[in-house]
């Protein structure tokens, strides 16, 4: 009989589900739903809230679609694993339902929230407790709920994180993880333990705080509901669970000091690994608990986010495509990134002069939290078409995350190794080239996806592989994209007058 897992990535934009074939070390099946992103809800300027059964559904969905695709025996899933956006707030009754709308990782109205609780708590605690400030976390989105919801605060009982909610809706057992707690400032990495001295400043229960489980390793079986539905054991497992950007360092192997994972899906994230606790003074990035470390304290994961990366692409791909795709005729999305792509390539590095500053999805952590908005300069009507503001798009997106390497820097962090999936905007080889000029490293790229590698996951925490080297032992890289020196100074004079505008127009 052969042993397979099943690996869920609950993103913002889509859900992901992955089949591993464990003895063939591959993907055999995968799903990805909706057709188009999932809708974010702002009912007000600055808000982001998504409904956790919509997810929920998404994931049943994904788990029939692998299951009937590949034709196994659902008799041979061992275990799942989970992967989901970070940060965001679920509220639970005592029966398991969801009091409110999730409020998820790039909603706002929690930015003065934080900032108050920096005050109160102080810098100092704030640096060596939480290696982070509370900023726009989930704990700051809690007390907004207090605050703003009273009645709807009185019925919570418990507070999940998104990874949480899908393992609770496998199981039917309300737990959490210590790396879960990390994302939304609910960690204490000085005392080890759930960070009570942050509910306590808003006079909150301990309570909310589920049960904690290991990250990697027995999380619960699954309920009868669960095993009937998908028509598997029920002692079928949950065995590993965390955020996106921790799981995406794990899906790529970046497991030693020094490596470097990035993306650029709906956000574009630098995450690296640092050998000694991470807190910056000046909160651009962030430091979280990660999984595979989380007992070998202080290994920890330092994330540098751009929140509007993969978003700015999407968004100006529908801007562009209404008359272009009539009148071309091209049927998919995929077809008229391809298009964009082609439009770049005709521009000169630099763009003529336009510069695009990508900040348009929420309150950006490398602005110190202020929500901007995306902004476009030096747009001259005589000489700019659509292809330069693709090129100024990509550009804008490789600056911001090279501006987050920087900070990494100042930090003691300096890329051994840069790794990416051959996903989202790194599918674009334009781009990873732009990638690599701006940043001056090399780049490794992986045919892999964060499903795959929360499937790949979940087989470790089963025991299935011994040791994270094992796990990752077929993982090759497809290509590694090199630097062209060539270009150096040329590209570094366009990425500092990027630089320069956006100190000046004081975003």
């Amino acid at each position: 009989m052969n042993r397979y897992f099943v690996g869920i990535d609950l993103g913002s934009s889509f859900v992901k589900v992955s089949l591993l074939d464990a003895d063939l070390g591959r993907e055999v099946a995968f799903s990805s739903n909706p057709p188009e992103e999932m809708t974010i809800h702002s009912g007000q300027k600055g808000w982001a809230e998504q409904d956790p059964e919509v997810w929920w559904s998404m994931v049943q969905d994904g788990i029939h679609h692998v299951l009937q695709t590949s034709g196994i025996d659902p008799l041979e899933i061992e275990s799942f694993g989970i992967s989901a956006q970070m940060h965001g707030l679920v509220a639970i009754d005592g029966q398991g339902n969801v009091v409110r709308p999730s409020i998820i990782w790039c909603d706002g109205r929690a930015v003065s929230i934080g900032e108050d609780a920096l005050l109160k708590l102080g810098s100092a605690w704030c640096n060596t407790h939480l290696l982070n400030a509370p900023g726009n976390f989930t704990a700051s989105k809690l007390e907004w709920v207090r605050a703003n919801e009273p009645d709807e605060f009185k019925r919570i009982d418990k507070i999940l994180l998104p990874s949480d909610f899908i393992a609770f809706k496998l199981t039917g057992e309300i737990t959490t993880t210590a790396c879960s707690l990390s994302e939304g400032m609910l960690w204490d990495f000085k005392e080890d333990r759930p960070a009570y001295g942050v509910l306590d400043l808003w006079g909150m229960e301990h309570s909310l705080i589920a049960e904690l489980v290991p990250a990697i390793g027995f999380q619960g079986a699954v309920s009868k509901e669960v095993a009937t539905t998908f028509g598997i054991r029920d002692s079928t497992t949950v065995s590993f669970r965390c955020g996106d950007q921790p799981n995406n360092a794990f899906s790529l192997n970046v497991t030693e000091v020094g490596d470097i994972a990035v993306t650029a899906g709906t956000s574009a994230v630098l995450y690296a690994l640092t050998g000694k606790p991470a807190a910056d003074a000046y909160n651009r990035v962030n430091t979280f608990l990660h999984p595979t470390k989380a007992t070998e304290s202080p290994v920890q994961g330092v994330l540098a986010c751009l929140n509007g990366g993969g978003k700015w692409h999407h968004w100006l791909k529908n801007v562009l495509s209404g008359p272009v795709t009539a009148s071309s005729q091209m049927a998919s999305s995929s077809q008229f990134y391809e298009h964009m792509d082609n439009l770049a390539q005709s521009v000169p590095s630099g763009s003529d002069g336009l510069m695009v500053f990508p900040f348009g999805n929420g309150p950006e952590r490398l602005l110190n939290n202020r929500n901007e908005g995306a902004q476009i300069a030096g747009i001259q009507f005589n000489t700019h078409q659509a292809g330069h503001l693709v090129r100024a798009g990509m550009e804008g997106v490789a600056y911001s995350l090279c501006l987050g390497l920087e900070v990494l820097g100042e930090l003691g962090i300096s890329p051994a190794k840069m790794r990416a999936g051959l996903n989202n905007m790194f599918l674009s080889p334009f781009f990873q080239h732009i990638f690599v000029n701006t940043c001056k490293t090399s780049l490794s790229l992986y045919e892999t996806n964060g499903a795959e590698g929360a499937a790949r996951g979940a087989a470790l925490g089963a025991g299935y592989y011994s040791s994270e080297k094992e796990a990752a032992e077929k993982l090759k890289p497809v290509r590694t994209v090199e630097p062209d020196h060539a270009k150096a100074d040329e590209v570094a004079d366009h990425f500092g007058k990027w630089k320069s505008h956006l100190a000046a127009a004081h975003f």
